[in-house]
């Protein structure tokens, strides 16, 4: 015959059952949260590797040779045009002397 103290173990032990399913359900959740961050680095420094590896390659042989050239002219003729314009005072906030 079940008594009152039967009926209450068992409340009780519903209690620490649905205690313990939530906090695995949180749990649960960081962990997917932290694989999802994980992944998402993982795939970006995959990206970084492959533009890496997509440069490297291209600047090979006569061709690559040609337009690491222009690119390096491109890029000075850049900073020479960043320079003139902060010499002048014309360029962006960010470009103009501060005196």
């Amino acid at each position: 015959m079940p008594t009152i103290i039967v009926a209450l173990t068992n409340f009780g032990q519903s209690l620490a059952a649905i205690g313990l399913s939530l906090l695995y359900s949180v749990l649960a959740v960081f962990q997917a949260a932290f694989a999802l961050v994980q992944s998402m680095i993982e795939s970006i420094l995959k990206l970084g590797q492959s533009i890496t590896t997509l440069v490297l390659e291209l600047f090979q042989g006569m061709f690559g040779f040609v337009l690491a050239n222009f690119a390096a002219i491109f890029v000075i003729g850049a900073v020479y045009y960043l320079y003139t314009l902060r010499q002048q005072g014309k360029g962006p906030k960010v470009l103009q002397k501060r005196f």
